[in-house]
């Protein structure tokens, strides 16, 4: 297990896996995956597109069963709780869906959306519940007239505010916000970023933020975390891994990062090949059939973490922090 930023855990991941049985064979969604996410940090969680990120996200809330592994939330394991001790215990996590459309009822007013898990965990009277929406409202930069409004009537960046909210509506401690800016226009973007930011700080919130826009993860986050066809790649604190990446693929992500400055020199990676399937993973390193540095060797075993520095760690059998 390699180690965490500073900070005692609140999330402990350890070994955790997800497949899916499907008619065409077994989808190997997340395989084996370990980390810590530090109290009152940001954890970033990034990849390209089939990845693992939304999978590892729900599985490790439980929206998902994981096949194999644990969650350690505050020192208990998420995946051995029966029913009604979970339904308690989601009260300290929640979840902000990625796409602000569909995960919003059509046919419930704003007010119902938000305070609907209020009423499912039996909070407060009715006029207390209504009470703390408009306040949630308020919070995130809507009116308390939102309440009466249906989703439709809103702006996407609105309706994210609506999620927010809806999130926050049980006063969670964990919150893993999956893609929660990627439907939105850029300005819109910064202002929904700048929010978490001021929620994190107001209420003490970890977090766990899954992206594929690395830019918007280097604003945002304290620890890092890489993924690739359901395996880390490299994990680390933001400042070291964006400066001195040690995984191939992480070098590669980062040097397809747009510059402000177009007259700016960059050295871009490009990868040949597509991701192969998780119906069948390579053998070994999962990044190999794609990796400039890839050998025969990279087969034989899956590679185990190698110290980049303080709490960052390369998933690389040639990685040498000495090179």
């Amino acid at each position: 297990m390699v180690d965490a930023v500073a900070g005692d855990a609140l999330v402990q991941i350890r070994n955790l896996s997800k497949r899916f049985h499907t008619p065409r064979g077994t989808v190997h969604a997340v395989s084996d995956v370990s980390f810590d996410i530090p109290r009152g940090s940001i954890t970033g969680l990034v990849g390209e597109s089939g990845s693992g990120k939304t999978t590892l996200g729900r599985a490790l809330l439980r929206l998902i069963e994981p096949s194999e592994g644990q969650t350690i939330f505050d020192g208990a394991d998420l995946n051995t709780l029966d029913a009604k001790t979970l339904r308690t215990a989601r009260r300290r996590m929640q979840i902000i869906f990625q796409d602000p459309v569909s995960s919003l009822n059509p046919r419930l007013k704003v007010g119902s959306i938000v305070g609907e898990g209020l009423r499912a965990q039996g909070i407060g009277t009715s006029a207390e519940r209504k009470e703390r929406v408009a306040g949630l409202l308020e919070e995130v930069g809507l009116s308390s007239d939102a309440m009466l409004r249906f989703p439709h009537e809103f702006s996407g960046g609105q309706r994210q505010r609506i999620g927010i909210a809806r999130a926050l509506a049980l006063e969670p401690e964990f919150v893993v916000a999956d893609e929660s800016v990627s439907a939105l226009d850029v300005s819109i973007q910064a202002q929904v970023l700048n929010l978490l930011l001021e929620l994190r700080e107001r209420r003490n919130l970890t977090m766990l933020f899954i992206a594929h826009d690395l830019s918007v993860v280097e604003y945002l986050c304290d620890q890092i975390v890489v993924m690739y066809l359901g395996r880390i790649a490299e994990i680390g604190p933001a400042r070291p891994l964006y400066s001195d990446p040690g995984h191939p693929y992480t070098q590669a992500l980062l040097s397809a990062v747009p510059l402000p400055d177009p007259a700016a020199a960059r050295d871009r990676i490009i990868l040949t090949g597509d991701i192969p399937s998780p119906l069948d993973p390579p053998a070994g390193c999962v990044f190999r059939t794609r990796c400039p540095l890839g050998d025969s060797l990279c087969a034989a075993e899956i590679p185990a973490p190698r110290r980049a520095g303080a709490a960052h760690h390369v998933y690389c059998r040639k990685f040498d922090a000495n090179d």
